[in-house]
């Protein structure tokens, strides 16, 4: 079932025995949970009304029997159950906890009308060869929240302010994931601070977004990465100064750069197999838009080139980490030794 769908439903007042919510989007997961409970109860019912479960400590069958039991001072109950154990895809088996999921079988069949059931798997999937997820999905209860790409997040973000009467720039969107990342937790407190600061019918540009949100050291690093590439070394020794007055470690930032061209290489290769953006964020386990950030960055190197600058900062690496070379000073004579490169 969609969630879109399952949101129409309850906001019409139709609640579903059992909800199956799973996937990486942990923020919008939390946000479906938080919009029923809402829809269930006033809040001075929720206290009554919701009965918390945890998979790793108690038996499923304890949430079965808490479903069939009928409720006290309210007219319905939420049996929210947090799983890692009896539905998630490589979830352990043979735990301190025994399951019996034919209990929670055997209550679908003849659900209490009183009693709405959310199992949150913190799994991207399912286990698709267990009999229970296939009654589930046969049953349309299960709900997959994976990661928005970075067009939905901008335009996710682009609505939250329109939401609370404020208008957000795509420019403004755009820096907001840069330096918060794809994690919506954080981009929902940096969007929901910069309204603030807007007020209401205001607008939120690239610069005010700019001023009032931090610049992270990857965003730096990126921005040291493309004075590399575009062999700009004063202004590539200017932001490692700035990193070194936030007191950032000369090993962690040369290992930061080390990561991002090691990205880069291995876009460039599987670009030539003609992998897309998404296959791409799959298979070397990053978001889609930290892959399109780092595909643009790549066509500025040629492939032997992020093979030479990656070789020298391993050996780079090993002579700070064995005290051959002073760190902050080491890393400085690596950037100024890249200006020597005019034939790169």
């Amino acid at each position: 079932m969609d969630a879109k769908e399952a949101l129409k439903e309850i906001k019409g007042g139709r609640f579903r025995p059992i909800y199956v919510l799973f996937g990486k989007d942990r923020f919008r997961l939390q946000q479906f949970i938080t919009f029923l409970t809402d829809a269930m109860f006033t809040s001075d019912e929720k206290e009554l009304g919701v009965v918390k479960f945890d998979t790793a400590e108690t038996s499923i069958d304890e949430a079965v029997l808490e479903a069939e039991t009928l409720p006290f001072f309210v007219q319905r109950k939420l049996i929210l159950v947090r799983d890692v154990t009896v539905l998630a895809a490589g979830g352990k088996e043979g735990g301190k906890v025994e399951h019996h999921p034919d209990k929670l079988m055997q209550y679908m069949e003849y659900p209490s009308e009183s009693s709405v059931i959310v199992i949150a798997v913190h799994a991207e999937k399912l286990d698709e060869r267990r009999k229970l997820t296939k009654m589930l999905k046969d049953r349309k209860a299960l709900i997959s929240f994976p990661e928005l790409d970075a067009a939905q997040l901008k335009q996710w973000m682009i609505k939250r302010a329109s939401e609370q009467s404020r208008t957000m720039t795509a420019e403004a969107a755009d820096l907001l994931l840069m330096r918060a990342g794809a994690n919506m937790q954080q981009l929902a407190q940096e969007v929901d601070k910069l309204c603030l600061h807007a007020g209401s019918g205001g607008e939120i540009d690239a610069r005010q977004a700019s001023l009032l949100t931090a610049a992270t050291v990857e965003e730096d690093v990126f921005a040291l990465i493309d004075s590399i590439a575009e062999l700009r070394i004063d202004r590539a020794v200017q932001l490692y100064r700035e990193l070194l007055v936030r007191r950032e470690e000369p090993i962690k930032i040369a290992a930061l750069i080390a990561r991002q061209l090691r990205i880069m290489l291995q876009i460039k290769e599987l670009e030539q197999h003609q992998y897309s953006p998404q296959q791409m964020a799959g298979q070397l386990g990053l978001h889609p838009y930290a892959v399109k950030l780092a595909a643009e960055k790549s066509r500025k190197f040629q492939t032997a080139r992020l093979g030479k600058l990656l070789a020298s900062l391993a050996e780079l690496d090993y002579q700070m980490k064995t005290g051959v070379i002073d760190k902050s000073l080491g890393l400085e004579l690596y950037l100024l030794s890249l200006g020597m490169e005019k034939g790169a």
